[in-house]
């Protein structure tokens, strides 16, 4: 178990998701990637702040996930907006689809890494926040902040 925490990078992390919906549920999945992409994605270059996945005919797809061309790749480059397959087990995008289209809940990439070798994507089963849910959790983070300022001071 150790073993598999020392072995995790994480790349990117999709902190506007966070702020912008409730995690309900969050799950593991690997994403189908060309060798050009995987060695951008060591240099850092990729965005996930305005995708989503969507299930289409019992596959799940990473829609609209920025990976920047690698830059010696030249002809091998593929389309940085280009949809990538998840791999998930069938029963998996079966659960996830009933959810989504039962709850009216969206599936957002939270966070990319790398476990061992393979590039893993950390995806959510989210509910859209509304503006006062947004404000309500920046008025918790701003109080926590302000009483852990607070008790450092006292500690001095």
């Amino acid at each position: 178990m150790s073993d598999n925490i020392k072995n995790i990078k994480k790349i990117a992390d999709n902190r506007s998701a966070r702020h912008e919906y409730f995690i309900l549920e969050s799950l593991e999945a690997g994403i189908e990637l060309y060798g050009t992409e995987v060695k951008s994605i060591r240099s850092g270059n990729v965005n996930l702040k305005e995708s989503w996945v969507e299930i289409k005919d019992g596959e799940a797809f990473a829609v609209s996930m920025h990976i920047s061309p690698y830059e010696k790749g030249n002809i091998f480059n593929r389309d940085p907006l280009r949809r990538r397959r998840l791999l998930m087990h069938k029963r998996e995008i079966n659960k996830l689809f009933a959810e989504v289209k039962q709850g009216g809940l969206t599936l957002i990439p939270l966070s990319l890494y790398f476990k061992g070798s393979r590039v893993k994507v950390q995806v959510g089963l989210c509910k859209g926040k509304k503006l006062y849910d947004k404000r309500d959790s920046i008025a918790k983070r701003d109080a926590e902040r302000r009483t852990k300022r607070e008790t450092g001071r006292n500690l001095r």
